[in-house]
């Protein structure tokens, strides 16, 4: 039974992490690294991902400056961030590429706190899956004789409050993302 309790937080730490992940790609009006993750950039002929090309730095709360370790990939770069659904601006010097990070307008900070609902969500339902299959794996070994209908009803209870309290973590992020968008 143990087993099955170690296994079911290890996913459900997983899906706290995989939506701490796809929060950083929301834009809060602040500058951050995490915006430019998974930008893949066209070099000699192969995708690859922005920070491997590429130092990127916060110079201020409100720019990004990424300096290429090629020359020959600035335009690469500069392509690959206009293309992607960030809706940012990169201005290159020959040396650095900036990108300022305009203020957010009130209806499309709304729109990134539902795209963040949304995330916390799929979070939510991960977590409800791997409840569902951590109660099945029980069942199956009372069924098996491996353990009594009691000790198997202490497993349900035990998943049921990691279920909460992940539930419950899931939503604390989901109010900080909040506060982060909606702050000026």
């Amino acid at each position: 039974m143990d087993d099955v309790l170690d296994d079911c937080k290890d996913r459900m730490e997983k899906a706290i992490a995989s939506l701490e992940k796809d929060l950083t790609k929301l834009r809060t009006g602040r500058a951050s690294v995490g915006l430019l993750d998974g930008i893949m950039v066209e070099y000699y002929g192969t995708m690859t991902p922005l920070n491997q090309l590429a130092s990127i730095s916060i110079p201020d709360s409100r720019t990004i400056a990424i300096q290429p370790w090629d020359r020959n990939v600035f335009s690469g770069i500069e392509k690959a961030i206009m293309k992607s659904d960030l809706g940012l601006n990169p201005v290159s010097d020959g040396k650095v590429i900036r990108i300022n990070i305009p203020a957010l307008t009130e209806e499309r900070r709304k729109d990134l706190v539902k795209m963040a609902k949304k995330y916390a969500e799929d979070a939510k339902v991960a977590l409800r899956n791997v409840r569902r299959e951590a109660n099945d794996s029980l069942k199956k070994m009372k069924n098996n004789k491996d353990l009594t209908e009691d000790e198997m009803h202490k497993g349900h209870e035990e998943v049921q409050k990691i279920t909460d309290s992940f539930v419950s973590r899931v939503d604390q992020i989901l109010g900080d993302k909040e506060k982060e968008i909606m702050e000026f």
